[in-house]
C-alpha cells in the first residue's frame, strides 16, 4: 500500500513538472532523460519519508545499499547519454556531419542570381523594423496599455511583398486575465522595401501566444498536442489571406540532441489552436521560415569543416571553411533565402564565396565568388563617412550589372538610415555612399557612375545608336552629356569617356558600351 501511495505521489509530481517544464517524451531529447531522473530522485525521497509525523523513518538508520541503488540510475542515464554522444560525435561520424546538408556547388552567380530589382529589395533590417513597429503601436491608444509588441519580426514574402511581421503580446498576467476572452486582436507588418508599417486588426483575436497562460500558452498547446516531437525554431507568419499562424520546426537527431536535422514543421492557427504537421517536401508554399538560420549555419559549418575528415579539421585543415559571422535575408521567386559568406578557417579577411539557402525547402547553393569578407566591406563603407560616425548594417549581396555587389545601409546613433553604400565584392576599396534621401536607384546610379573606368569589359553590353538630341550639364565639376536616340532611349555619358562628345550632333552614330538600363542608360565606353 505504501509503495502504491509513493507511486501515485510521484506521478502527481511528474504531471505538475511536465505541465510546467514541458519536456518532449522522446528518447532523443535531453529534457526527457532529465525528467525521468527527476522522477526517480523524487520517488526515492518520498519513499524515505514517514508521513505520520513527517520525519525520516529512522534517525540513525544504517546505509541501505539496496534502497539507495536507485540513485545510481540517473547517473547511469547521463553516463550512457555521454557515451552515445561521443560515438555520435565528429570524431567517429565526421562523414555524417559533413553530409547532413546537401550543398550544390554547380552554380553560376550571374545565371542563378537575377539583376537586382530595387522594388523587391529588403532594405530595412530587423532593428529598423522594430523601431517602425513600436512607433505604430505607440499611436494605438486603445491597445498600448494592454499589449506589447513581440520582438520576433519574421521576414516573409507575402503576396509579392517583402514584409516583417510580428504579433502583439499580452503585457502581463493581469492583462491576459482581462483580455483572454477576446484574445489579441492584431499584428504588425513592416514593408521591408518601402518602410510602410501598419497594425492589422483581427475580427477574432489570437488565443495561443507565448505570453498567454495555462492551456492557452503556445508552448503548452504545442506540447500537449504533440508530446513526442522535438521542437526547434518558432516563427510567426501569415498566410496569403492574412490569417496568423505559428510555424514550428520539428527536429530529429542522431544520438541525444546531436546531429540535428529538420523533420518537418507544425503549423498552428494562432486564433483557433488547430494544428497540422507537414513533412519536409510537403510544406505549403506560403510558409517562408521552415528552417532556422542558426541550424542552417551550423550544418554549413559542419559541411565546410569535416569534408576531409575529423583529423584534417584539427591538424592539416586542408579545404576547411566556415561561414562568416552574421547573415541576412534575400527574396527570390516568392521565397526567402538566407545569405552568408564562406571563408577559409585559416584566413578570415576575405570570402571564398557565399551560400544561399531556401528557408522553406532547405535547398542550399554555394557560389564560388571570391571577395571581401562582409565586415571588411562594412568597415569600408563606414570609413567613407567616418566623420559622421554612421554604423553599417550587415550587407545584402546583389547582382548589379552582372557583378556581385554589397549593399549596406548606414545608420546614425538613433538607428535611422542616412546613407546607402555600395561596395564591390571583389575589391572592397571600391565603395560609393549616397544620401538615402535621394533613393536607392539614384544611389546605384551614383555608384556605377563613379566606378565607370573600373568595370570589366566582359560585363558590358554594346550597341550602336543614332543621336536624336544631346544636352550638356555640369555635376560636381564634371561635364555630363544627356543623349536621346532615335528610339527615344535616354543615355548619360561623362566627358571623361571621350573628347568628341562636345562635337556630336543630331543623326550621328555612336558605338557605346553600357551596364545599366533603367530610365537612363549609363554609358561606360564610347568607341
Amino acid at each position: 500500500m505504501r509503495k502504491l501511495l509513493n507511486i501515485i505521489i510521484t506521478l502527481l509530481f511528474g504531471f505538475i513538472y511536465f505541465y510546467i517544464a514541458l519536456p518532449a517524451i522522446n528518447m532523443q531529447s535531453i529534457s526527457f532523460w532529465f525528467f525521468i531522473s527527476i522522477l526517480i530522485i523524487f520517488y526515492y525521497v518520498v519513499s524515505k519519508i514517514k508521513f505520520k509525523n513527517i520525519t525520516l523513518i529512522r534517525r540513525n538508520y544504517k546505509l541501505d545499499l539496496k534502497s539507495n541503488l536507485i540513485l545510481l540510475v540517473p547517473f547511469g542515464i547521463f553516463l550512457l547519454i555521454l557515451l552515445v554522444n561521443i560515438v555520435c560525435s565528429p570524431v567517429f561520424m565526421s562523414g555524417k556531419y559533413a553530409s547532413r546538408i546537401k550543398v550544390n556547388k554547380d552554380t553560376e552567380f550571374t545565371k542563378d542570381i537575377e539583376e537586382v530589382d530595387f522594388t523587391r529589395l529588403p532594405l530595412l533590417d530587423k532593428a529598423s523594423s522594430q523601431k517602425l513597429g513600436d512607433r505604430v503601436m505607440g499611436q494605438m491608444s486603445d491597445l498600448v496599455s494592454q499589449y506589447n509588441v513581440s520582438d520576433l519580426y519574421t521576414q516573409i514574402n507575402y503576396n509579392n511583398k517583402i514584409l516583417r511581421v510580428t504579433p502583439l503580446e499580452y503585457a502581463s498576467f493581469i492583462k491576459w486575465l482581462t483580455n483572454r476572452k477576446d484574445g489579441v486582436k492584431g499584428y504588425i507588418t513592416v514593408d521591408s522595401v518601402s518602410g510602410e508599417s501598419k497594425l492589422t486588426r483581427l475580427s477574432n483575436g489570437m488565443k495561443y501566444l507565448p505570453s498567454a497562460y495555462f492551456n492557452e500558452n503556445l508552448y503548452r498547446k504545442l506540447r500537449f498536442s504533440y508530446p513526442t516531437l522535438n521542437f526547434g525554431n518558432i516563427s510567426f507568419e501569415i498566410d496569403n489571406e492574412g490569417n496568423p499562424y505559428w510555424v514550428v520546426t520539428v527536429l530529429k537527431y542522431t544520438g541525444v540532441e546531436t546531429l540535428a536535422s529538420v523533420d518537418g514543421v507544425v503549423i498552428l492557427n494562432a486564433i483557433t489552436g488547430e494544428s497540422q504537421k507537414y513533412d519536409v517536401g510537403s510544406i505549403p508554399t506560403w510558409i517562408d521560415m521552415a528552417y532556422s538560420a542558426s541550424l542552417i549555419i551550423e550544418q554549413v559549418d559542419d559541411w565546410g569543416t569535416y569534408q576531409d575528415g575529423f583529423i584534417n579539421s584539427i591538424f592539416g585543415q586542408k579545404n576547411v571553411v566556415n561561414t562568416t559571422e552574421g547573415y541576412n535575408y534575400l527574396a527570390y521567386n516568392d521565397d526567402i533565402y538566407l545569405y552568408t559568406g564562406v571563408t577559409s578557417i585559416v584566413n578570415d579577411e576575405s570570402n571564398l564565396g557565399f551560400i544561399l539557402t531556401n528557408m522553406r525547402t532547405g535547398e542550399t547553393n554555394f557560389y564560388n565568388v571570391a571577395g571581401a569578407e562582409e565586415y571588411s566591406a562594412m568597415a569600408s563603407a563606414e570609413g567613407a563617412v567616418q566623420q559622421m560616425k554612421y554604423k553599417s548594417t550587415f550587407p545584402l549581396l546583389i547582382n548589379l550589372n552582372n557583378r556581385p555587389t554589397y549593399l549596406v545601409s548606414l545608420k546614425d546613433a538613433a538607428g535611422l538610415v542616412k546613407m546607402y553604400g555600395f561596395v564591390d565584392v571583389v575589391d572592397y576599396q571600391k565603395v560609393v555612399v549616397t544620401d538615402a534621401s535621394k533613393g536607392i536607384k539614384e544611389a546605384a546610379k551614383n555608384y556605377l557612375n563613379n566606378i565607370t573606368t573600373e568595370i570589366e569589359d566582359s560585363t558590358l553590353k554594346t550597341k550602336t545608336i543614332t543621336i536624336k538630341s544631346i544636352a550638356q550639364a555640369i555635376i560636381d565639376g564634371t561635364s555630363y552629356y544627356y543623349i536621346v536616340d532615335t528610339d527615344n532611349q535616354k543615355y548619360k555619358a561623362s566627358i571623361e569617356l571621350s573628347d568628341t562628345l562636345p562635337f556630336i550632333k543630331s543623326y550621328d552614330k555612336l558605338n557605346i558600351s553600357y551596364v545599366v538600363e533603367e530610365d537612363i542608360i549609363i554609358v561606360q565606353k564610347i568607341d
